[in-house]
């Protein structure tokens, strides 16, 4: 699977991170990855900041028990000398208000999903509409220290393993095409996912991407 081409290997190592932050279940193999991101390029807050993402799919409990094995790994590192680059902090995060930043951001990924937001919670759960806006995509999503790629492989990792939200996989998907990933990306993220997932969850997660780019073709007729 590491050998493979198709995704390079620091994209390889923030799915699998983010995958078994999702998945919370695979704690000693986590921080064998923690080590395996930093050895592959992701610095120090760019790896805090695919840790703090997970809090939007997986919960907070996910993302504290994966924050608190980041800080064991880089205590164990800095005792056999290793200074890991920090990298740069968020530089945004005053710039709007925290809706509007967030539907500037997720209309980044897709122009109409504001929109679709609205049309199918705004009456019947409009809390829910304005917390994943402000939140999700307003002070997370926003942040300016993780490019937006790097954002979408990690979402589309963790929903891959956790294989319980098919529609919003799909959406992450089409989002993650629309701001550059690959199909062959992304099918990597999927063959990744049976080493740490299993076959049943990369299958969907691949039959996911066939439906979304079998839609994008018959949207282009």
């Amino acid at each position: 699977m590491y050998s493979r081409d198709g995704l390079d290997l620091k994209s390889k190592e923030i799915a699998v991170v983010v995958a078994l932050t999702a998945m919370g279940n695979a704690q000693p193999q986590l921080k064998v990855h923690l080590h395996g991101a930093l050895n592959t390029g992701s610095t120090i807050n760019e790896i805090k900041e695919v840790i703090l993402q997970m809090v939007v799919y997986s919960g907070f409990p996910n993302s504290l028990n994966s924050m608190n094995a980041f800080k064991e790994v880089l205590s164990e590192r800095k005792e056999h000398g290793l200074n890991d680059e920090i990298g740069k902090e968020p530089s945004n995060l005053q710039s709007d208000s925290r809706l509007e930043q967030g539907e500037k951001e997720l209309s980044k990924l897709d122009s109409s999903q504001v929109q679709r937001l609205q049309d199918a919670y705004q009456e019947f759960a409009p809390d829910l509409v304005k917390l994943t806006l402000e939140f999700g995509y307003g002070d997370i999503f926003s942040r300016d220290n993780l490019d937006k790629k790097h954002r979408q492989i990690a979402t589309i990792a963790a929903l891959t393993a956790l294989g319980n939200a098919s529609p919003q996989l799909k959406f992450h998907i089409n989002a993650g095409l629309n701001i550059g990933l690959s199909i062959e990306n992304i099918r990597e993220i999927m063959l990744l996912m049976t080493v740490y997932a299993g076959f049943p969850a990369a299958i969907n997660g691949t039959n996911a991407l066939k439906e979304a780019v079998n839609e994008r073709l018959k949207a282009k007729d």
